[in-house]
């Protein structure tokens, strides 16, 4: 899913309303993080097979947050599965405003996006974790699922060095009225409140796009290995022996 193509509508040159943070316990915020995450994948059938126990995590959490992603789900099941994996590919793969990715806002394609990347890996090591998948680091349900797994300050900083590009995906995805904006709006609502200074930034982001500089990119593409004892896989996680 590494398609990129230029931008096929005009820019919005505004940004959608600010969204009050949502009152959350660190536990409901790591639900909302880890659903989040799920639901964020390519939904295949297992994501399908899986929406009941979604949908009963959802209802733990308050309403303001619970109710975007019920009304998620419920949309997904009445679409079905062609048809919602058709949307999906059409959204993330194929719109440069819709990346999954999230140095990709700040670097585009560009040789600043390798640095990125490396930096991703370097936070999760010094959180005692190990990034061992199918997707690049930034890959945003990975970030989410380390988020909620790690319960980390340092997951905490990389989503708010990654902010900008968390409420571009969102601008972009209401702007098409897509289901899964209601995702995104689901983690920000979860996060704190933006500034002045990062509502700039992204509308600078809304407004021009990110840098369109190519280059051949030929990192491995490489979920975490979780401290022993993190508890059950969700996207394949390894144990890291020794590592603090």
């Amino acid at each position: 899913m590494s398609t990129v193509l230029p931008p096929r509508v005009t820019p919005r040159r505004a940004l959608p309303d600010a969204l009050t943070p949502a009152s959350l316990t660190r536990a409901q915020r790591c639900t909302v993080h880890m659903l989040a995450s799920l639901l964020l994948d390519y939904p295949d059938a297992q994501w399908f097979e899986r929406l009941d126990v979604f949908e009963a995590g959802a209802a733990t959490l308050p309403a303001s947050v619970s109710e975007p992603l019920e009304r998620f789900i419920t949309r997904a099941r009445e679409a079905g599965t062609s048809a919602w994996q058709k949307i999906y590919v059409t959204t993330f793969d194929l719109k440069r405003k819709c990346s999954l990715y999230l140095s990709y806002y700040a670097t585009g394609d560009t040789r600043r996006r390798g640095t990125a990347l490396v930096t991703f890996l370097d936070a999760y090591r010094a959180a005692g974790w190990e990034f061992d998948a199918a997707e690049l680091p930034d890959y945003l349900p990975a970030v989410l699922e380390f988020s909620a797994r790690s319960q980390s300050e340092v997951a905490d900083a990389v989503l708010a060095a990654h902010r900008e590009g968390v409420e571009v995906l969102r601008a972009a995805l209401e702007g098409m009225d897509s289901p899964w904006a209601d995702v995104v709006r689901a983690i920000t609502l979860s996060l704190p409140k933006v500034d002045q200074r990062t509502r700039e930034r992204v509308l600078a982001l809304v407004s021009e796009g990110p840098p369109t500089e190519t280059v051949g990119l030929s990192l491995p593409m490489p979920t975490f290995g979780a401290p022993a004892g993190a508890g059950p896989a969700s996207r394949g996680f390894i144990g890291t022996g020794d590592r603090p």
